[in-house]
């Protein structure tokens, strides 16, 4: 359970710095507030009381400047004298005190928490406030309108593109059927956890400790899977993860299939914009517009790449219009793209190569305005 007193919104970036502050004499809450900053990623500051000014010691800022304050329902009559200041909240173990709420309005708490019922909503405000309040990553998602459509390829161009422009990028292979993305960049035995190491998670993931734990290819992070049988994370797994990887910033790309279930919804909604990778043809037509039905019941903003050559009578402006969407761009023929793979060459590393063209421009409309228009 989790009560709120005041209806603003929780804030770390008050340029406040450092570790979180815990203060109370409770052994065992002591112990549960400890745990949950360890699943954060966080060595908090301990107190039994309001710490002098000055004396937070490594790391730590005291009172006035810890980023958060986790006040022990015991410790309450020992803060009443301190400054208020935002980012405090009241945590006890009693689910049945009513004085909770008087000792709250006392130290001018932000929040009253009771445990174990608030566990995962105070993980995640621990967290926020470890990882910082930066900028989330421009999140692109590409699907094929058919088999065959290049999804994968332009997924892994986009990716190589932007770090080789200097961002901080991240791939993620949503699509356990399509092969591995980490064997399409040459990297199949990289050190590095995949999907299935993600599939039990359902609390909060720290997107530096996922980064970290990535594989690093071509200069960027790709979350792929193994080569064992498991097929399918649960959809909180999926959401958590992507939660993670936005977190931290830059951009994320993420490689998805074609059919649409709970999981793929989950990645879907996160996407800031998504790019349907359509061969101009009519067949590759018909296919992508039922893809593109499916995908746009989640996804708010979704664009069309046509990809050459064209059949008779068909261009990237009717392609686009046939399909009732929004023309990100044409994808040029590339004759060259399979011999360059086979030479362990990844999508996109040729910077004069027509895809890295074309994802070049991608970025620096995306990155200059949020999304190309």
């Amino acid at each position: 359970m989790a009560g709120s007193i005041t209806s603003e919104r929780l804030l770390s970036a008050e340029g406040r710095q450092g570790r979180p502050l815990i203060v109370t004499e409770d052994a065992e809450l002591l112990d549960d507030l400890l745990r949950l900053c360890a699943a954060a990623g966080v060595e908090p500051e301990v107190h039994h009381g309001v710490p002098e000014r000055g004396g937070g010691g490594r790391g730590g800022g005291g009172w006035d400047s810890a980023p958060l304050v986790l006040v022990g329902d015991d410790a309450a009559p020992r803060v009443r004298g301190a400054a208020r200041r935002r980012g405090v909240l009241l945590v006890g173990r009693d689910q049945d005190d009513p004085g909770v709420w008087r000792l709250a309005v006392e130290i001018g708490a932000d929040h009253v928490l009771r445990l174990p019922d608030a566990e995962a909503w105070l993980v995640d405000r621990i967290a926020d406030v470890a990882e910082g309040a930066g900028r989330q990553a421009l999140t692109v998602g590409v699907i094929g309108g058919r088999g065959g459509a290049g999804a994968s390829t332009l997924a892994c161009a986009l990716a190589v593109t932007a770090a080789r422009g200097g961002e901080r990028a991240m791939l993620i292979d949503a699509d356990p059927l399509g092969g591995g993305l980490d064997v399409l960049l040459g990297g199949e035995s990289a050190e590095g956890l995949r999907w299935p190491d993600f599939a039990g998670s359902r609390g909060r993931v720290g997107g530096g400790a996922l980064e970290e734990s990535l594989p690093e290819l071509h200069a960027l992070r790709v979350l792929s899977w193994d080569r064992g049988d498991s097929v399918v994370i649960p959809p909180t797994a999926i959401r958590t993860v992507l939660a993670a990887a936005r977190r931290r910033g830059g951009v994320v790309v993420v490689d998805l299939p074609r059919r649409v279930d709970e999981g793929v919804a989950e990645a879907l909604a996160q996407l800031d914009l998504g790019l349907l990778v359509v061969p101009a043809e009519l067949r590759a037509v018909a296919a992508a517009s039922r893809v593109a039905s499916m995908a746009g019941m989640v996804l708010r903003d979704l664009r069309a790449v046509v990809r050459g050559p064209y059949a008779a009578g068909l261009d990237e402006e009717s392609v686009a219009r046939l399909l009732g969407l929004p023309l990100a761009g044409e994808l040029p023929v590339e004759p060259g793209l399979l011999d360059a793979r086979d030479s362990g060459a990844p999508p996109g590393g040729s910077v004069r190569s027509p895809l890295a063209r074309f994802c070049a421009a991608f970025w620096a409309e995306a990155l200059a305005g949020g999304v190309p228009s």
